[in-house]
């Protein structure tokens, strides 16, 4: 193959004549599978003398190419021949030593999906490739090296301990030759060697960031390792040598390679090195490092940090905001463990005063932010995800933490600290106020609200007339900041509760005139501050003559910025103001639905716009999930406003209407993210009108495309809806055949897919149960059908779970209910009568709930009532089990009743509040609210936050094959909220009846029923004789509707 021919065709791929490039992608992809093409592009991308951009675009088809068809277990059109695969493996290294750093990105990015697909069974002599390149005299290629290995490294930085034996290999024999390079590169101060440094140290961090490899513990390692890093968090860097520019400044090669040193450091001790902080799970096996560690290496490093700390506050020397956050996350680890406590602790003062509190005073870069994008701002200040490593951020933790676990040498320190500030505040002329100071003290407090607040807390009633002096005035303020911090504190100390009623009402006032600031941070504070204030009932009466006000102002706030916390706020108002927003509701739901659309476009627009040629996305992706996470509130916002409705059919209707759109865009559009949302919209519709109206029914036609189309995944979410249209739309249901075709295929493909699981098939057996009850009488057509779709799993012994066990069952008691006479003929041609009546009695008992022993009973009761030579003779022998059958599930049913009932009981009550106040807040917090009594003094702090979060590692690791077998016996819990024609049944005047009609009409049945019949099973009869009576009379003298 030509390479000068192929080299042409990469150029032609960016002509400006659109018409000559989309040509040479067609030649491209023409050629791609002959043999040596794969390989002549590797020639053509690192081709020192050929041009930059054909070369780019080279690499670019090169990594898509690896990306689609390198991995032999997916099929596709053109598969990459054996033979340029070898030649691909045997060339890529070299390529990388020849390619400018515009090409490495994609050959390293191609070179990571040859690795996790072929290394090491398919490429076993990649370490010993990347080792010479490792050991050479030439840096170009100990760079190669570097770059190579990092790449698979990165394979198996998340691997499970069963999957990381290479990674430990490497880790064996190749780490070494690395901590000899970054040793000989820490006292360079080239640029160049940077870069080759911070390749070393993410390949270390890569390494141990799941686990600890033995030869990693070993004090020569670590000791090696543990000097060069704290020699590079040492290294001094001139100032003359930063750029000027801030944002440049933080990404000088040499900081970002300081960066990488903290994150080592940092990692070994909080994951591996600190005993206070290792869980249970973890203790075990790290027990010894850590108490080594703890003793022998953590205090150099925190004398370190500590030292450049110190350089910073005297402005001796600069830090970049992420070395910060990570000094303060070790802080934060060392005040756990009473060995790295009694270091840090003279400095505690100096830290508060020093480093937390100016990281929090606003800044000048908040005031640019604030000025030249408020929206971005407000994301960078309220969306948690946003700044959750931030310097910021890692102050708070560091505060809180000195506060909560180091209280009785802390606590009143840290708030003495705060008032000198608000007093100076106070005490300074108008003209002179230093607002950024009063900020950053407001912002500390806010932090410590719960640790002020708490029970046995000195300073908790001091709160109210703090308040009035310190934050009422600042709704006021010349400084937009501190109104919106005004409007924060309120938030943050939305448990206080004001003795002085007029304080409250006067808070109220002031949060509700900042929704009307002109500054967009300070409406977005205020907004979030309303919320938890509804909880005081005098002010939800204050709220509601400026209901409307608050709507429209939540509204146009959320048209103004895309952040999900203002749809809480909305949803909160209309679940908790229902009724009087009833008459703003259609105005209400048409600005939702306009806003929602809005949203939608602008996120086709920025989709459309973030495709690149390549077909790679080049998009802002948290900006896109902003959006998206704006349009769920919205759409969760719709759906709590519908349901506050239900008494309202007229008003339903209009919101159906004003709602279609809605639904029409997500669903042909493929919205996937958000079909949770929408599926609960369209069941809030029917099921809150208790019918299916002509808009609604065309809605179902969408629900089916997009079944077929892509929403077989959303089985669980789209049962409710497709439920109601079955029950309150039974009419339509019945007479068409049509809409019959679409529940049925719906229910086939489910039940057949490969693609799911038992999960998805019992929402599938579910389906068939509401048609088999709601229509009964209308669709004999379907008992069939649905019969083979149960037995292929009945008789097959493929069902794992016990509720798709029982909910396969119920699909052939349902057709029993449904027609006995019908079904058991259907039984007994495909000679299934005997094998099912013998399973189904033997799982009695696994039908729990109050619906399965309903069904049961009504079931057998219609079996009950069928003439004695309709009884197929295979079950004539052991008729009188069916007896038994009833009598065994009437035994159980008052158990089950009474747990219902108490379940309904605690889901009406919902939980007390009380039962969290109090002690029980430690579970929350890491300790108790007791005043000082549970402080740890000078010894360790538990860190249960971090027993928590390794406890949940540990569960997502395991969380595999077994987790399903924990679930394959589980009883199947009740589920309050399913209605079925069933609950208007009572099972014991259903019984009564039918007993009573076959002891007087049907003597033959009755006598080949009962002739078995023991002392105790007729004690059982007589007994639901007795209830069925009572309950009859109890109907009787109920008053009609």
């Amino acid at each position: 193959m030509d390479q000068n021919a192929v080299y042409q065709l990469f150029v032609s791929t960016y002509h400006p004549d659109p018409n000559v490039h989309k040509q040479a992608e067609l030649n491209i992809r023409n050629i791609e599978t002959h043999n040596g093409f794969l390989p002549i592009v590797l020639q053509i991308l690192a081709s020192e003398e050929l041009e930059l951009g054909a070369r780019q675009a080279a690499a670019i088809y090169f990594k898509n190419r690896m990306n689609k068809a390198w991995d032999r277990s997916r099929e596709v059109a053109n598969p990459i021949n054996e033979d340029d695969r070898n030649m691909v493996k045997q060339s890529i290294l070299q390529a990388l030593l020849r390619a400018p750093s515009a090409v490495q990105v994609q050959l390293t990015s191609s070179l990571n999906t040859i690795l996790s697909n072929d290394f090491p069974d398919q490429w076993p002599n990649f370490v010993n490739e990347v080792q010479g390149l490792l050991t050479s005299q030439d840096p170009r290629m100990v760079y190669v090296g570097l770059l190579s290995l990092r790449e698979v490294v990165k394979v198996y930085q998340w691997s499970t301990q069963e999957r990381r034996d290479p990674l430990k290999e490497i880790v064996k024999h190749v780490f070494p030759t690395i901590q000899s390079i970054a040793n000989n590169l820490v006292s360079m101060d080239t640029i160049e060697a940077a870069e080759m440094l911070k390749l070393a140290l993410k390949i270390y961090h890569a390494g141990i960031q799941v686990d600890l490899p033995k030869c990693l513990q070993e004090p020569s390692s670590l000791v090696g390792w543990g000097t060069m890093f704290l020699q590079l968090v040492d290294k001094k860097i001139p100032l003359e040598a930063l750029p000027s520019d801030p944002e440049e400044r933080e990404k000088y090669p040499w900081w970002k390679t300081k960066k990488w040193a903290y994150h080592c450091l940092n990692r070994l001790f909080s994951k591996y090195g600190n005993p206070a902080l290792l869980a249970p799970y973890s203790s075990s096996k790290y027990m010894g490092f850590a108490k080594g560690f703890i003793t022998n290496f953590a205090p150099n490093i925190l004398q370190t940090y500590l030292k450049q700390i110190e350089g910073w506050i005297k402005k001796e020397n600069w830090m970049t905001a992420k070395c910060l956050a990570l000094s303060a996350a070790f802080f934060s680890d060392s005040i756990k463990h009473k060995i790295t406590w009694q270091i840090i602790k003279p400095y505690t003062e100096t830290l508060v005063a020093h480093f937390i509190f100016p990281q929090l005073c606003f800044s000048q870069e908040d005031e640019s932010l604030w000025e030249e994008d408020p929206v971005e701002y407000v994301h960078k200040k309220i969306d948690p995800l946003m700044d959750f490593d931030s310097p910021q951020t890692n102050a708070i933790n560091l505060l809180i933490d000195l506060a909560r676990d180091r209280k009785k040498h802390t606590f009143m320190g840290i708030l003495n600290f705060i008032n000198s500030v608000l007093t100076r505040y106070l005490e300074t002329p108008d003209e002179q106020k230093n607002g950024r100071e009063k900020d950053g003290a407001l912002c500390m407090i806010g932090c410590l609200a719960h640790q002020v607040l708490r029970q046995k807390s000195p300073v908790a009633n001091m709160m109210e007339p703090f308040f009035v002096t310190h934050v009422f005035p600042e709704f006021k303020s010349r400084f937009p900041y501190l109104r919106a911090r005004a409007c924060d504190m309120t938030r943050h100390f939305s448990d206080l509760d004001f003795a002085n009623e007029q304080n409250l009402a006067t808070l109220y006032q002031n949060v509700l005139d900042s929704l009307r600031d002109p500054e967009l941070p300070v409406k977005v504070q205020a907004a979030l501050a309303l919320q938890p204030m509804i909880r005081h009932e005098s002010v939800r009466n204050a709220m509601a003559p400026n209901l409307p006000f608050i709507m429209q102002e939540l509204l146009n706030l959320t048209n103004e910025i895309d952040i999900d916390t203002l749809a809480n706020v909305m949803e909160e108002f209309v679940e908790v103001f229902a009724e009087q927003l009833t008459p703003f509701a259609v105005q209400l739901c048409t600005q939702l639905r306009d806003t929602f659309l809005r949203i939608m476009e602008e996120l086709a627009q920025a989709n459309q716009q973030a495709m690149g040629d390549d077909g790679s996305f080049n998009g802002d992706v948290d900006e896109m999930s902003d959006k998206t996470m704006a349009a769920m509130g919205v759409l969760k916002t719709i759906g709590t406003l519908i349901l506050s409705l239900e008494s309202t059919p007229d008003v339903l209707q209009q919101l159906e209407n004003a709602l279609l759109p809605v639904i029409t865009y997500t669903l042909e559009n493929k919205v996937m993210d958000l079909f949770d949302e929408i599926f609960e919209i369209i069941d809030s519709c029917t099921f809150s009108a208790k019918r299916v109206t002509p808009t609604m029914w065309s809605v179902f036609e969408l629900i089916y495309k997009a079944f077929k189309d892509s929403g077989i995944d959303y089985m669980d979410e789209m049962l409710p809806p497709l439920d109601n249209y079955i029950s309150y739309g039974r009419d339509v249901f019945v007479s068409n055949e049509q809409i019959q075709h679409m529940v049925y295929d719906i229910i086939d493909t489910v039940m057949k897919s490969d693609r799911l699981g038992e999960h998805d098939r019992v929402c599938a057996c579910k389906l068939m149960e509401s048609v088999l009850l709601n229509c009964r009488g209308h669709v004999d057509n379907c008992i069939g059908p649905f019969l083979n779709l149960a037995f292929q799993y009945i008789f097959t012994g493929s069902m794992k779970t016990t509720e798709f066990r029982v909910h396969c069952l119920e699909v052939v008691i349902n057709c029993l209910y449904y027609n006995p006479g019908l079904t058991l003929r259907l039984l007994e041609e495909n000679q299934w009568t005997q094998g099912f009546f013998t399973l189904w009695f033997n799982e009695l008992e696994k039908f729990s709930r109050v619906h399965d022993k309903k069904l049961v009973i009504v079931a057998l009761c219609a079996l009950l009532e069928l003439p004695a030579d309709h009884i197929p003779a295979s079950l004539q022998a052991g008729w009188s089990q069916v007896l038994t059958g009833v009598l065994n599930v009437f035994k159980s049913l008052p158990k089950a009743i009474e747990n219902r009932e108490q379940m309904e009981k605690l889901y009406s009550d919902g939980f007390d509040d009380e039962e969290f106040d109090g002690e029980d807040l430690s579970g929350a917090e890491g300790g108790s609210v007791d005043g000082d009594d549970d402080d740890n003094g000078d010894e360790d702090v538990v860190d249960e936050d971090a027993e928590y979060l390794e406890f949940l590692a540990q569960q997502a690791a395991s969380n595999n094959s077994e987790s399903e077998f924990d679930d394959l016996e589980s009883e199947i819990e009740e589920e309050l909220l399913f209605e079925s024609p069933l609950d208007e049944i009572d099972p014991y005047i259903r019984f009564g009846e039918v007993f009573k009609n076959m002891q007087h009409n049907n003597p033959a049945s009755y006598s080949l029923l009962t002739k078995d019949l023991d002392a105790e099973q007729q004690q059982v009869i007589m007994g639901i004789m007795s209830t069925a009576e009572q309950h009859a009379q109890q109907q009787h003298q109920q008053p009609t509707a």
